[in-house]
């Protein structure tokens, strides 16, 4: 009997999960099917209980549910409980099993399509939502020395460096976006992360960064974003000398290790990221 798993949120129009974790079934020859459920805040907890009395064998959870969700789940993985957010669930035994893929998914592309190791090396952060979050708790795990955070709204920066020196010690700060204090610390850095929605499509002509701020060469600029595949700021960091990355990577990355929780199989990461490339631009 074909197995499905499945994604909840709301809007899912534009998702490119069916596509990615679909193309990665049909190589490998599994009998899965992955489906969207479009779900309503409103419709969560009657939707979880749904999910399970179909037996399914997982779902992902995408916005605006990855917080929300966990008070339904039976249990939640350490790292998705420091993250504060679930993008992740397995079915088994009848439990639901929360986890985080966002963070494993942006680090694992960071070794792999980037070749940068974090160990020891000083990042800044845009941004301080849930994104920013994930990436900021897997960066302090893997031995980052500093994290630096800057958002538009400076409470949510200060919440958010406050949580990860409570989790790891001394090792997180944050400035004001338009500040020498965000210079200096971009200048010292090993590699800027933008962990903000700002140049992401429709807003491809937006810069999560001031235009006062400089970059350095030696920097490894890294977009959450992928589409467009170039953002304004990618632009920016290449004309300065800088190596970039998009967010493709982690997009594809996470949807594996969300594959393999599923399935028990190796993601075959290549097909996957074909298929999303295929379906961005039939978009």
């Amino acid at each position: 009997m074909r197995k499905i798993v499945g994604l909840i949120g709301h809007p899912l129009e534009h998702s490119l999960s069916p596509a990615m974790h679909n193309a990665a079934f049909q190589q490998l020859g599994i009998d899965y099917e992955y489906v969207p459920f479009e779900v309503l805040p409103k419709d969560l907890e009657e939707a979880l209980t749904g999910l399970r009395a179909l037996h399914l064998k997982g779902f992902n959870v995408t916005v605006p549910h990855k917080e929300s969700v966990i008070p339904y789940l039976d249990e939640v993985t350490k790292i998705a409980e420091d993250i504060g957010a679930v993008n992740t669930v397995k079915i088994e035994d009848d439990k639901l099993i929360g986890y985080n893929t966002d963070g494993p998914g942006f680090i694992e592309s960071l070794k792999q399509d980037a070749k940068f190791e974090p160990k020891g090396k000083k990042v800044v952060i845009l941004g301080a939502g849930g994104a920013s979050r994930a990436v900021a708790i897997v960066l302090a795990e893997a031995g980052a020395k500093t994290i630096t955070l800057s958002d538009v709204i400076e409470s949510k920066a200060k919440l958010l460096s406050d949580r990860l020196c409570a989790l790891f010690g001394e090792t997180a700060y944050h400035v004001l976006i338009n500040s020498p204090e965000l210079q200096k610390s971009i200048e010292q850095a090993d590699l800027l992360v933008n962990a903000s929605p700002i140049g992401m499509y429709p807003k491809v002509n937006e810069s999560p960064l001031p235009e006062n701020i400089k970059l350095n060469p030696k920097l490894l600029v890294y977009d959450l974003a992928y589409n467009p595949a170039e953002t304004k700021l990618l632009k920016t960091a290449k004309a300065a000398g800088a190596k970039t990355c998009s967010g493709l990577g982690m997009l594809v990355r996470q949807g594996a290790e969300a594959f393999t929780i599923f399935t028990g199989e190796e993601a075959p990461v290549e097909v996957m990221r074909k298929a999303v490339e295929a379906e961005l631009a039939s978009q």
